[in-house]
């Protein structure tokens, strides 16, 4: 083998490397990887007549024994120096079912149809996506709370065990137990359907709503501060109900003419209603249109009945959001449920400060504003190193060095500068990046003290503003048939080891009772209705994750 022996420089460090003279620049950029830890795309090895390319022959480069070669790069996230594995590799053939259901990617688990029971398998599914009630119902245990409660029948203790059940398995679960104790709890659901074998059709939306007021009665959380730390909370209370302040007043002038002042109350939440009408195009419209409500009443200074107008406004922010579009009404001419069918669109991203009362709207928007900024430089910055890559990919090199200049003027001690004589520094992808980091962790600090200073209630949304997580949807025309599904966004891969949660692709996993199936974001934008094709009945929300102490003091 013909063979050379040259150093390789690397941040002023040396390296002996013997360069086999029948391979190619990309073989050798690997040889350097094993001594440096830099990935070879991350490497821009300087050689005379420009930076070494991966195709280029060795042999034809005119190298000679013991000549220095500048090496340029970082290791990439995650790179650095090559350790061997601390555990031993296991193979696919050789894991369990068990195993692979928790391998990074692995398909979720579908849920059996038993029979008309897809409405109960969608808002079963959507649940699950919330990962604060995975680790509530893990520690749950059941306590009887009297003579006639039984752990078979808890919703709690069977929701708990079928979704460790389906934690287990790529495969369909069948939710016989928990749809028994569903029955059990709830027997209008447990009607039969008048033609053909199985249950009658149900409303997820009223399922969905069942099933959080047995988890509002019975998962209860420790408190954490002070008094309530001694005291279990409702993890519902916590996470998914929200809370209105409402104004009533009389619409006619001779009750305020005669003293009757407008009353104030508040009320908590566990859902908002989108109405539907035909000036309904957009969720906000029909948001708006649930915060005004005209209630018949008796009027204690008029003493008779009187029509008064109620006006709420949302004083908490729940950190998860039910939203519920009223599709369906009672058809009085043919006595049966009907569906409106209009179509109306829903954001990814929802402001929901616009509803807020004057108090915590003077809260949210601060915080809200900052949010938008500090995404807005995420993406900048992300744009930047793609558009970096991508011409690095373009022109062949590898490591693009000067993304900005820095100029520097010495003045000769001869006189006057002249042109030509400035010197110039330019900084690298790595100084560049660093400094960019570096800017975007000090808004993120300043975000999170704004969040310290702003808002007091820690588990409730702290912006206003949600991010859509799970739809559940229904096709046809009456609540009495057709079909539900669901749609969960897909989550980032999480570490065992550090808990961190990486970055999410942007699919979505479809749950068509146990057949699942990936799709790209455009299926959910088809969702709006129009249509007896597949609509959106529920939405689940999440308030935009903001950075934690550990982000902001790493």
């Amino acid at each position: 083998m013909d063979a050379v022996n040259v150093v390789v420089k690397h941040q002023g460090k040396k390296y002996e490397v013997e360069v086999d003279l029948t391979s190619t620049g990309e073989e050798f950029k690997f040889q350097v990887y094993s001594l440096t830890g830099v990935e070879p795309e991350r490497q821009k090895i300087l050689l005379k007549g420009g930076a070494l390319k991966d195709d280029a022959e060795m042999s034809n480069l005119g190298l000679k024994s013991g000549q220095v070669i500048m090496m340029m790069g970082t290791p990439g996230e995650g790179g650095g120096a090559i350790i061997r594995p601390s555990e031993k590799m296991k193979f696919v053939e050789d894991m369990t079912a068990a195993e692979m259901a928790q391998q990074k990617g692995a398909t979720p688990s579908g849920l059996v149809n038993l029979g008309n029971t897809c409405y109960l398998n969608s808002a079963l599914q959507t649940l699950r996506a919330i990962p604060e009630l995975q680790e509530a119902l893990d520690t749950y245990q059941f306590k009887a709370e009297g003579p006639d409660t039984f752990k078979a029948l808890d919703l709690t203790d069977n929701l708990r065990n079928l979704y460790r059940t389906m934690s287990q398995t790529q495969g369909g679960t069948t939710p016989f137990t928990f749809l028994n104790a569903f029955h059990r709890a709830y027997p209008q659901f447990a009607e039969r359907a008048k033609h053909g074998d199985g249950f009658a059709q149900q409303d997820a939306e009223e399922a969905w709503s069942q099933i959080i007021t047995q988890l509002q009665q019975r998962l209860r959380i420790p408190g954490t501060e002070g008094e309530q730390a001694r005291k279990e909370s409702s993890w519902v209370n916590k996470y998914m109900a929200g809370e209105f302040t409402s104004t009533l007043e009389c619409d006619e002038p001779a009750a305020r003419e005669a003293g009757e002042e407008a009353t104030t109350s508040k009320e908590a939440f566990l859902k908002l209603n989108c109405h539907i009408d035909s000036q309904t195009n957009h969720l906000i419209d029909g948001l708006h249109k649930g915060m005004v409500e005209k209630i018949e009443k008796k009027s204690a200074v008029l003493d008779r009945d009187a029509v008064y107008t109620k006006r709420s406004k949302v004083s908490r922010l729940p950190k998860y959001l039910t939203v519920h579009f009223v599709r369906f009404f009672w058809k009085r001419e043919v006595q049966k449920k009907a569906k409106i069918m209009r179509k109306v669109v829903f954001p990814h991203e929802l402001d929901i400060t616009e509803y807020c009362t004057d108090e915590l709207r003077k809260a949210l928007v601060p915080v809200r504003d900052k949010v938008r900024e500090v995404r807005k430089d995420e993406e900048d910055i992300e744009r930047a190193r793609k558009r970096r890559k991508k011409n690095t990919l373009l022109d062949g090199s590898k490591d693009q060095p000067p993304v900005e200049k820095k100029a520097k003027t010495e003045k000769p001690s001869g006189g006057d500068v002249e042109m030509g004589d400035a010197a110039e520094t330019f900084k690298t992808d790595a100084e560049f990046d660093a400094e960019k980091d570096a800017e975007l962790l000090a808004a993120k600090k300043e975000l999170y003290e704004l969040v310290q200073q702003n808002v007091s209630d820690q588990e409730s949304n702290q912006s206003g503003l949600y991010e859509l997580r799970g739809v559940v949807t229904h096709q046809g025309a009456s609540a009495d048939s057709g079909h539900y599904t669901c749609y969960v966004k897909k989550s980032g891969d999480k570490d065992a080891k550090t808990g961190k949660v990486g970055e999410e692709d942007g699919n979505w996993w479809w749950f068509n009772d146990d057949k699942v199936s990936e799709v790209a974001v455009d299926k959910i934008d088809a969702l709006a209705g129009g249509g007896e094709s597949h609509s959106a009945l529920i939405l689940l929300y999440r308030a935009v994750p903001l950075p934690t102490a550990d982000e902001v003091t790493k």
